[in-house]
């Protein structure tokens, strides 16, 4: 049980929580921004909603890899994954998919009524990920949604209602994660090409994908200078801006048209230091602003 556990783990890469997680904290500081609430209680809602999304991600990653299990089994890249290598059933993944998604609505419960009628429309979204990749070329941007609702979600979770301000986080989140996608999907241009399958670099090549992605990455920093605009937040905030600014162009700088040998690099390493520091230099802005 425990090694089959450990091996779903290691299937989804538990540990890219990191790559959402920070923005969905970044959405629960500013919501506290001029609230009044009790330490315990806020420590309380954001222990909530850091498991609310390490099970939503489970659920969506095991899903997928459920999902894609045939496609994986034929494509050279992903066909040492778990399910299509055997090393984990098709059985114990359902388990777990339906087990982590009690677990994210169990916290969405504990997190307030709106959260919890909210709860259902966030596992439709980020299940349907998975699909779209069979008919639209749009799928990055479905993906990046998929991250991009947890600084909304996190929001709601502390002040209970919606204030389109934070939206501006959600589509720097989408844009960001659509556009590392974008270049991350390069290493399978030929796979897709072959099989049908949509994608960015599958209907514009890798040159014309990688202009794509730098695009969408522009677009996040045109969101999150917006995003500094609505708060009114301060010069910390804008150094963090200015530091994902130069992050993203380091990755982009890591990957050529002609040579993806260091695509992981910048997919897995360089969008970790992006999420933390960003979460690191705003946080540290909120702090100042107190005082």
């Amino acid at each position: 049980m425990w090694k089959r556990l450990k091996l779903t783990l290691e299937m989804i890469k538990f540990e890219h929580s990191v790559f959402a997680l920070p923005f969905a904290l970044t959405g629960a500081m500013l919501a506290l921004r001029g609230a009044e609430m009790a330490s315990g209680e806020i420590w309380r809602r954001i222990a909530w909603i850091v498991v609310a999304m390490v099970g939503a991600r489970s659920a969506a990653m095991t899903f997928n890899r459920i999902l894609d299990a045939d496609v994986d089994a034929k494509n050279p890249r992903t066909k040492a994954r778990h399910i299509p290598a055997g090393i984990l059933t098709t059985g114990f993944a359902w388990v777990f998919t339906g087990v982590s998604t009690l677990v994210f609505l169990w916290a969405a419960r504990e997190l307030g009524s709106l959260c919890l009628k909210l709860a259902p429309v966030a596992l439709g979204v980020v299940f349907f990920y998975s699909f779209t990749k069979r008919f639209t070329s749009l799928s990055h941007l479905v993906l990046g949604f998929s991250l991009g609702i947890a600084p909304a979600a996190a929001w709601i979770a502390m002040r209970g209602q919606l204030d389109a301000r934070i939206l501006w986080l959600t589509a720097a989140v989408t844009l960001w994660t659509a556009g590392f996608d974008v270049i991350y999907s390069c290493q399978d241009y030929e796979f897709d090409k072959s099989t049908g399958l949509f994608s960015v670099p599958a209907k514009l090549g890798i040159s014309g994908a990688l202009w794509v992605a730098r695009l969408l990455h522009v677009g996040m920093l045109a969101c999150l200078a917006e995003l500094v605009a609505a708060f009114g937040l301060g010069w910390l905030a804008m150094v963090g801006v200015a530091v994902v600014a130069a992050l993203l162009s380091w990755e982009h700088s890591l990957v050529k048209a002609n040579d993806l040998s260091r695509v992981n690099a910048a997919f897995f390493t360089v969008n970790g230091y992006v999420s933390v520091l960003f979460f690191l230099f705003w946080a540290a802005d909120g702090y100042v602003s107190r005082f």
